[in-house]
């Protein structure tokens, strides 16, 4: 269902040492981005792989390094797509979900959003010597099965084990291959003023049930996290209005706002969005204003952001709402020439307010 929120903010980044990794780093927001783009891709730029993707820049500047779910490797046939991510999240089980089906359906959306067919994955396990057999094998047994129903084949890993407290339990990462089986999308870099933004289902499903989970929350209807594959809905996206759609991103740590940001940046154009239009359930929307928190800063894992056209966003609409993964889709904002703010929020109040980046994950150890 549609609901308001006008909640807290992102809390503000902490704790950030500029000569050491911190946990702020890991957590998907600035200080993840600035990591990204001012350390790491600058000591890869170099390499030129066709696993790290080029745009070019502006006049008589080098290419840059853009960010991506996944590279695009060029071969005789097919093109290929690959993407890698690892898994760490506390608690290892929660409603809708485990570290296994986050570590396959993770893998599997980077593909998909980046326009691919998710054909093979790796799967590397780091255990905390002590782990229980009993729990390995729940997660293993969540990793095969949702491997399954995605259609993918885990065709090989690794497995280390080290001493007891070097890792909390157990660490996945996963590795996967996916095939362009149509032309790759054109990318943030290609959205235009008068797009339209569309979000493929309700937010913050993911982050509300890892917090309902750790602090032991009941409520009055069963709820989980939207942890899931969203290939279905992509692929009907994509033979709905093959030539319409610009980008496609799944909203993972930093939810929303991160998204948006990332784009606005690639674009240089500015992405309003309209609270009242961006779907939030009632148990999400309670949790946010029990904590303070802002759903649109909230993680979610099996649901995706897309750019379209404007000519094609009705018919981009119908074609989600007609599969289960999308069925609360809904048009949420649309892209504006570039004024002072990159992403900005209208509220309740009918005018249009800056949607701050994040900084910081409300909820640290999510995905």
């Amino acid at each position: 269902m549609n609901s308001s929120f006008s909640g807290a903010a992102c809390p503000l980044e902490a704790g950030v040492d500029e000569e050491r990794v911190s946990l702020a780093h890991g957590e998907g927001a600035r200080a993840s981005r600035r990591l990204l783009t001012e350390f790491i891709l600058p000591r890869l730029q170099g390499a030129r792989t066709s696993m790290l993707p080029f745009s070019p820049g502006g006049t008589g500047s080098a290419p840059t390094l853009q960010i991506r779910d996944a590279a695009e490797l060029m071969t005789h046939h097919p093109q290929l797509a690959f993407c890698t991510d690892s898994h760490t999240i506390t608690p290892l089980f929660f409603p809708g979900g485990d570290l296994g089906t986050l570590s396959v359906y993770g893998t599997v959306n980077d593909l998909a959003v980046a326009g691919a067919v998710p054909i093979w994955l790796s799967l590397s396990l780091i255990l905390e010597e002590g782990l229980p057999l009993s729990v390995l094998g729940r997660i293993l047994d969540s990793c095969a099965s949702s491997a399954a129903e995605c259609g993918v084949q885990i065709v090989t890993g690794d497995t280390k084990v080290v001493p007891r407290g070097a890792v909390d339990a157990i660490f996945l990462n996963t590795s996967g291959i996916g095939e362009f089986r149509s032309p790759p999308l054109p990318g943030p870099t290609a959205i235009q003023p008068g797009d339209q933004i569309l979000v493929s289902g309700d937010v913050g499903r993911h982050g509300t049930a890892v917090l309902s989970e750790r602090n032991g929350l009941q409520w009055s209807a069963e709820f989980g996290s939207d942890c899931g594959s969203v290939y279905p809905a992509v692929q009907a996206l994509r033979r709905a209005v093959p030539g319409g759609i610009r980008c496609m991103r799944d909203a993972t740590r930093g939810g929303v706002s991160a998204v948006l940001h990332e784009w606005a940046m690639e674009c240089e154009q500015t992405l309003n969005i309209r609270e009242s239009e961006v779907p939030v359930c009632d148990v999400v929307r309670g949790a946010c204003e029990l904590f303070g928190i802002d759903p649109l800063y909230l993680a979610n894992e099996g649901t995706f952001l897309a750019v379209v056209q404007a000519d094609v966003a009705a018919t981009a609409l119908t074609a989600l709402r007609e599969c289960p993964q999308g069925r609360n889709a809904t048009c949420i904002g649309e892209v504006q020439p570039r004024g002072i703010c990159p992403v900005t929020v209208t509220r309740g109040y009918g005018k249009a307010r800056p949607l701050d980046e994040p900084t910081g994950a409300p909820l640290p150890r999510i995905c």
